[in-house]
């Protein structure tokens, strides 16, 4: 039944993420993701630890270079990314040059690294790699340095993932019932944000909606959260903009917030298939699976044929396969 749960949790987050375009981060494997806390006996693990560069739409040499060498690093070439490694003095490249020697002072030059670069989520959250596989110090503390420091990042979703091990990847996410404009669409995916921000300081609630999605596409969740707010407050009447602050809320430390601010609107907006489509997405996110199946359903049935109704609809068939 755990399997089950499991393998159900991490097609719909999958299914999620691609539904929103999400932006491709370094995911570490269901089997990486165990925080040493739960392990009776720790033993360190065969092989090295994950390493995971994130430099967003950075295209300049350096990042190029980095991101060449982590690549090298994956694919087991860890004489060649360390060579590269050794060229910068970058946060980034003095991580990637400790893992690079793995087990030789790895684990000591990141913990080196973390006294003096406490807050950042680069340097915690690969210490808390190295010690989940060296079977050493506590992990969890390292990730949890990443959440207080740069929450607003993507290395913070991918402590969060590790912390929760068996909940789905990543954060849910809102969908709108209506797309970006052509104005934005057509443009290079690394202009597209600051085209949406532009709109979203001189339009309307539809605008900053839209904007908070292009937030949560890059991994900033809270400025997503600031987002829909905004959005809430412009339009207070309407169910997309109170249904994506409620999301923007989500914890998976303590969902009450969320759950509080989006069940009542079940009641406030009883023909809107986005709240129970939202409430479903936050369902499965804490691992209710039948719950969530009930709400995507009603979903699915409420204004039958439209976006959110037919993205239900998705969502219910992928749970149905992953059963079956």
């Amino acid at each position: 039944m755990l399997v089950a749960r499991r393998r159900i949790a991490v097609l719909v987050a999958l299914l999620a993420l691609a539904a929103v375009g999400v932006v491709a981060v370094a995911v570490l494997s269901s089997g990486q993701g165990t925080s040493a806390s739960t392990a009776a006996t720790p033993k360190p693990r065969p092989g090295r630890p994950p390493l995971s560069l994130l430099f967003g739409y950075r295209n300049d040499a350096a990042s190029r270079a980095l991101a060449r060498a982590a690549a090298l690093y994956g694919e087991d070439h860890t004489g060649d990314a360390a060579r590269i490694f050794a060229r910068y003095d970058s946060l980034e490249a003095r991580v990637g040059a400790a893992l690079a020697t793995w087990p030789h002072g790895s684990l000591e030059r990141l913990e080196e690294l973390a006294n003096l670069y406490p807050k950042s989520a680069v340097v915690q959250l690969h210490l808390g790699l190295a010690r989940l596989w060296a079977a050493q110090g506590d992990p969890d503390a390292a990730w949890r340095a990443v959440v207080d420091a740069e929450p607003d990042t993507p290395y913070a979703i991918l402590a969060e993932n590790l912390l929760h091990p068996n909940l789905p990847r990543g954060e849910p996410a809102f969908i709108p019932s209506f797309a970006a404009p052509l104005q934005v669409s057509r443009l290079p995916a690394d202009r597209q944000l600051a085209a949406l921000r532009a709109r979203a300081e001189h339009g309307g609630a539809k605008d900053w909606l839209l904007y908070g999605v292009g937030l949560q596409r890059v991994g900033r969740t809270v400025s997503a959260r600031g987002a829909f707010e905004r959005a809430a407050r412009m339009a207070p009447r309407t169910a997309e903009a109170r249904v994506a602050a409620a999301v923007g809320e989500f914890d998976k430390d303590d969902p009450t917030l969320a759950f509080s601010r989006l069940g009542p609107l079940t009641r406030v907006f009883p023909n809107e298939p986005t709240v129970r489509f939202h409430l479903g997405v936050l369902l499965l996110w804490t691992g209710r699976i039948s719950a969530a199946e009930r709400q995507l359903r009603l979903a699915a049935h409420t204004r039958a044929g439209s976006p959110l109704a037919r993205e239900a609809t998705r969502y219910l068939e992928t749970i149905r396969r992953a059963r079956s």
